[in-house]
């Protein structure tokens, strides 16, 4: 007979763009995995570095397609849609997983027929100098319940309730998403467990505050616009 384990198949989306320098060790994280994804989907938002080369070098799990620069969220869109696995989640090409992030997550919805998504804990690194003069990643603060896709897991059909993430949105597409998961009234569970390490980096996009701020000010508005449009 098979087992609840065997029934879960997990599709990892991995949007990217330039991420030759990060790429190998993210992918590599989802391989380490002590629960195996069925497939790696990387969608390529138009690199024009190594990227490419990279993500082809690690065989059959890797299903590697390239759009043109579309952003992020264009980016995740495409590979929901390419995905053949029942439960989705997502890397982030500069971000990692610790190897208990799918066994310990798929477990909780395992347990808990009902829900629809499990979200964890994230925790910041930055690059520490060693005294050899190389340097290597430290932590940076404590682990928060960040509204990241690389923290959650979700059934696929999730997708079919909430859509896809808006495209529209240059940054903060994922808190929207998180948002109107919420206003759907999909099932989810919380748990203190830090399964997603959020590289700090010179490129990381959270560095442009200006894009930060008017994206979570657009982010907050659409919220407020849809709950008055529902009668909140």
């Amino acid at each position: 007979m098979a087992t609840e384990h065997e029934k879960f198949s997990v599709s990892v989306i991995v949007p990217v763009y330039n991420g030759e320098a990060f790429l190998r060790e993210a992918i590599q994280s989802i391989q380490r995995q002590d629960w195996g994804a069925a497939e790696i989907v990387i969608v390529d938002d138009g690199s024009t570095d190594r990227t490419g080369e990279i993500a082809t070098g690690f065989g059959d799990i890797v299903r590697y397609v390239q759009q043109p620069n579309l952003g992020a969220a264009a980016a995740r869109n495409r590979g929901i849609k390419m995905a053949v696995g029942s439960v989705i989640a997502f890397l982030d090409a500069d971000d990692l997983w610790l190897e208990h992030t799918l066994s310990l997550q798929l477990q909780v919805l395992q347990a808990n027929p009902s829900l629809q998504m499990v979200r964890g804990h994230t925790r910041r690194i930055h690059r520490v100098a060693v005294p050899s003069g190389a340097s290597q990643w430290g932590s940076l603060g404590e682990a928060w319940p960040a509204l990241s896709l690389g923290s959650a897991i979700m059934r696929k059909p999730v997708f079919d309730r909430v859509g896809y993430l808006d495209e529209s949105l240059a940054f903060n597409e994922d808190v929207d998403w998180f948002m109107r998961a919420k206003e759907t009234g999909i099932a989810t569970m919380l748990h203190g467990e830090v399964v997603q390490l959020y590289r700090r980096h010179e490129h990381n996009i959270t560095n442009n505050r200006v894009l930060n701020r008017t994206s979570f000010l657009r982010t907050l508005k659409n919220t407020i616009e849809r709950r008055r449009n529902n009668g909140e």
